[in-house]
Formats: structure tokens, C-alpha cells, sequence
């Protein structure tokens, strides 16, 4: 399922990091997607680009604190890469290189766990709507 947004989201999200850094800038589309889910899931290769982002970043104390009362919210559960992640990780890997659309690595590992957990992927991200199977919604990234 694959949706533009428009649609009501499932009550079992994934934030990739386009849609958790959109919130924390104060997104009204990424905010509403976090109010309306029951469970929302942050897989640990969005904390691995988060915290890569902050450390190049000028503001990590402000953004670590951001993040870490994000993490304390009674809805918010971080996904772990499992034995079964990485076996979608490697069936998503190479469904993408014999289509000839190889992605950036982190994100088919987003996308395995997402599909690991068998929640819906919110993004900002276009790369996702090219893995064949992925429950997500892509939200429009303003230009300009």
C-alpha cells in the first residue's frame, strides 16, 4: 500500500529520518502522522543517521535532547536490526539491483525493518516508492 498521504495512516508507523527531522522543524503533515499513531516505531539506522547528523551538526546538545524526550514518549519504540530484518534487508537488496534501482544502503535497511515489524513507513524520502511491497505513505518535500 502506497499512499500520497491523503489516506487515514495505520495505527503502526515507522519515522524514517526525512519524517523525524521534518517533525522535530515542526512539519504540520509529519506532526499529524506522529498524533494520529497508536505505536510509532524509529528504526536504530534512522538513530545511527540522526546521531551521524547532530555530531556534523552545530546544535547536538539541542538536538540529542530532542530526540532523547522523543524516545521517552510512552508510544515510541526503537526497531533493532533482527536475523529475519536482515534476511528482507538482502531479499529488498537484491530485488533492487536486478531492477537496476539500487538504493542508499540505510534506507533498505529502514525499509527491512518497516517491513519487518509490518508497520507503515511515513517519509519525505521518493527513493522508497521504488521497493516493490512497502506499506508507506510519501509526503511531498517542499522545494524551495
Amino acid at each position: 500500500m502506497t499512499s500520497s498521504g491523503a489516506e487515514a495512516l495505520p495505527a503502526r508507523i515507522v519515522l524514517d529520518t526525512s519524517a523525524y527531522s521534518r517533525a522535530q522543524r515542526g512539519d504540520a503533515l509529519a506532526l499529524d502522522a506522529i498524533a494520529r499513531a497508536e505505536v510509532v516505531f524509529l528504526p536504530v539506522t534512522v538513530l545511527g543517521e540522526l546521531e551521524a547528523g547532530f555530531r556534523v551538526g552545530s546544535r547536538y546538545r539541542e538536538n540529542r535532547r530532542a530526540l532523547d524526550e522523543f524516545l521517552r514518549e510512552p508510544c515510541v519504540q526503537v526497531l533493532d536490526v533482527t536475523g529475519d530484518v536482515a534476511r528482507l534487508y538482502g531479499q529488498v537488496f537484491a530485488s533492487l539491483r536486478r531492477a537496476g534501482t539500487p538504493l542508499p544502503v540505510n534506507d533498505i535497511w529502514i525499509a527491512a525493518t518497516t517491513l519487518g515489524c509490518g508497520a507503515h513507513l511515513v517519509t519525505f524520502d521518493e527513493d522508497f516508492a521504488r521497493i516493490d511491497g512497502l506499506p508507506h505513505t510519501l509526503y511531498p518535500a517542499r522545494r524551495g
